[in-house]
């Protein structure tokens, strides 16, 4: 799995307007309705904001995964925003997030979601690459700097 496979540019929203983490959610989920990726966009927020509510996925250093498992959706897909002013998103670092991804698979496939976490998680460690993906101008910029990813 190759995250440049899954984040072409056009699921790229390089500055994301939402000044909350529920219309950053919003905004990337309705990426996905206009590109005809969900079945059921109500469903999928529901699930992803279900989610949400047991457990913040804001994690550190400005990332945050929201995700979630929905029959909304029939394949795994992902979304990505840059925010670069950040969101509050009940961070582990009580940091504002500016590097959202959002990742939705259907409930019954489990191997792929969490692959695409992992994958996320472990290129965004890098500092460099998460000041690359700061830095970027353009959705264009952004899916480039995906194509490095492992």
């Amino acid at each position: 799995m190759k995250l440049k496979d899954y984040l072409p540019e056009n699921h790229i929203i390089a500055a994301l307007a939402g000044i909350t983490k529920v219309d950053v959610i919003q905004e990337l989920l309705i990426r996905m309705k206009n590109l005809s990726i969900l079945k059921d966009y109500d469903l999928a927020f529901s699930d992803i904001m279900s989610r949400e509510g047991y457990l913040s996925t804001g994690l550190e250093n400005g990332l945050a995964i929201p995700h979630a498992k929905t029959d909304g959706i029939e394949t795994l897909a992902l979304t990505f925003g840059l925010k670069k002013a950040g969101v509050e998103f009940e961070s582990l670092d009580q940091k504002p997030a500016q590097l959202i991804f959002l990742v939705l698979s259907p409930k019954d496939i489990s191997g792929p979601h969490i692959h695409a976490l992992a994958l996320i998680a472990r290129n965004l460690k890098d500092i460099k690459t998460r000041q690359k993906l700061i830095g970027a101008g353009s959705s264009a910029e952004i899916a480039s700097i995906f194509e490095s990813f492992n």
